[in-house]
């Protein structure tokens, strides 16, 4: 069974990549200077475009007490009353200074290519660029897929300057860092910083003391503050170059079937983005000189769906595969939402991190599907089925 799923999800990516090649793919240039990339896990596109869904907001499907409750905070008039108070940074600056895509209401999409639609093939589409058929699971394997991290690590410019944050156990293998040596912090043990980077500051500490005496709710990873607080913090610290930060609340709430705190951390998660852009604007080693990418690692299952099946995302659930794609920075239009326009696949966003920065990995990576056309046209005004 393993083995005719890993080949059709290999047939699907070769169709899909074949897509790709449609697709716009501007020459390399040097727009940025550091590339910061925050994956939100498991957030909807739903969610993301429309705010809170009433849907959900039932004790039979999202355990939610009392709607009136979570609406006296997170509701609104219309759709973008809703998502400007669920995440009021991604509805008032990315909105308008960069580009959102993946808001199937306006015909555009971004999809999991992977057939899988479940975290660690996520991830890794995500960061090599390839859809690898041997991942099928979350199963804790050294990825031996090169990715766009380690690539630029390895760079004279870039050296000790590339660091990994996130809320999961799994993120080191994930990035292959028993492979390649990059420093990948995974939220349970102590951040140490790498030989000859800076030390650590007593902020730091602190939080790591917290990461050993705080009990975790889930057994694979902390909550996001533990990954937030020391992301940002060695950002002012080492002032690296090129920094991934993996969210994971969103979608341990959501496999409990939890709305409210689904939305409270999609809440926390886009006030991190906030306080992270801040920093950014803050120092001029970043301040214009910068470019953030958000997005998610797959998606998971529609409002009309299963009476549960938005708590869960696999190859059975209808949605998993939706996902979204929002930047911001040198280069990145102000866009805002699109409309229409190419399908974009997650294996683009590889190609997008490295272009960001300079680096044509297409070049390192052949097989690699290319980058996403921020700039592509507008389509039409989509269909009154693409908005339902």
């Amino acid at each position: 069974m393993h083995r005719f799923g890993s080949l059709l999800a290999f047939v699907a990516a070769l169709v899909v990549a074949a897509s790709f090649a449609g697709l716009s793919a501007r020459p390399v240039d040097a727009v940025a200077e550091n590339v910061v990339v925050v994956m939100i896990d498991g957030l909807r596109w739903q969610d993301v475009f429309r705010g809170a869904s009433d849907a959900l907001l039932t004790k039979e499907r999202g355990k939610v007490a009392s709607a009136e409750a979570v609406l006296a905070t997170y509701g609104g008039a219309d759709r973008a009353a809703r998502r400007a108070a669920l995440m009021p940074f991604f509805w008032s600056t990315i909105a308008t200074e960069g580009t959102i895509l993946g808001n199937r209401d306006e015909g555009s999409k971004v999809e999991v290519t992977n057939g899988r639609f479940v975290s660690y093939p996520g991830y890794s589409e995500t960061i090599c660029g390839i859809v690898d058929p041997a991942f099928v699971d979350n199963t804790k394997i050294v990825n031996p897929n090169r990715n766009v991290f380690e690539a630029l690590a390895a760079r004279d410019d870039f050296r000790g300057k590339v660091y990994v944050f996130g809320a999961w156990e799994v993120f080191p293998f994930i990035f292959g860092s028993a492979r390649n040596g990059l420093p990948v912090d995974d939220s349970i043990g102590p951040f140490v910083p790498p030989p000859g980077a800076p030390a650590i500051s007593e902020r730091i500490a602190a939080v790591n003391d917290l990461r050993v005496n705080v009990p975790r709710r889930w057994p694979g990873g902390h909550f996001d503050a533990m990954v937030t607080t020391i992301a940002l913090e060695w950002i002012r610290i080492a002032k690296p170059r090129v920094v991934f930060v993996g969210l994971g609340e969103t979608d341990e709430w959501a496999h409990e079937g939890d709305y409210a705190n689904y939305l409270a951390a999609a809440h926390r998660a886009d006030r991190f983005l906030a306080d992270l852009w801040s920093t950014l604007q803050a120092m001029p080693e970043y301040r214009g000189r910068t470019t953030l990418l958000v997005t998610c690692d797959h998606g998971r299952g529609n409002d009309d769906a299963g009476p549960l099946d938005w708590c869960s995302h696999n190859a059975r659930t209808v949605g998993s595969h939706e996902m979204w794609c929002a930047a911001l920075g040198p280069a990145i239009p102000a866009r805002g939402v699109v409309r229409g326009g190419p399908t974009v696949g997650q294996a683009q966003i590889a190609a997008t991190i490295a272009r960001a920065v300079g680096l044509d990995w297409q070049r390192e990576v052949p097989a690699a599907a290319p980058p996403i056309a921020w700039d592509a046209a507008e389509a039409a005004a989509p269909t009154s089925a693409e908005s339902r």
